[in-house]
């Protein structure tokens, strides 16, 4: 997902690994291939490729993930995807 991005940097993610409990969840529901499982706990793998959609934050049954959505602009990737680079821009979401 390396050609849908906005902004490098700036999304919220975060993972306490402690208080994961390896359940799996996470990698198999975000959409970009964020998360990765290493030695039975969640990875960040890809922080800039983080929409911020919160699936995985929803789903985590320990709640070693948070995320604040908005400044990943789910909005800006999506309308890439679908109408390409200059139309989604033109959008100014973020």
């Amino acid at each position: 997902m390396k050609n849908f991005r906005h902004y490098s940097g700036v999304a919220t993610l975060k993972l306490d690994r402690d208080a994961c409990v390896g359940c799996g969840l996470c990698p198999q529901l975000c959409p970009h291939g964020v998360l990765a499982m290493e030695q039975k706990r969640a990875r960040i793998v890809d922080p800039d490729g983080c929409m911020e959609c919160g699936a995985c934050a929803k789903n985590c049954p320990s709640g070693a993930l948070s995320v604040s959505p908005g400044v990943g602009c789910a909005s800006y990737i999506i309308n890439k995807w679908l109408r390409g680079s200059k139309a989604a821009q033109a959008k100014n979401c973020c």
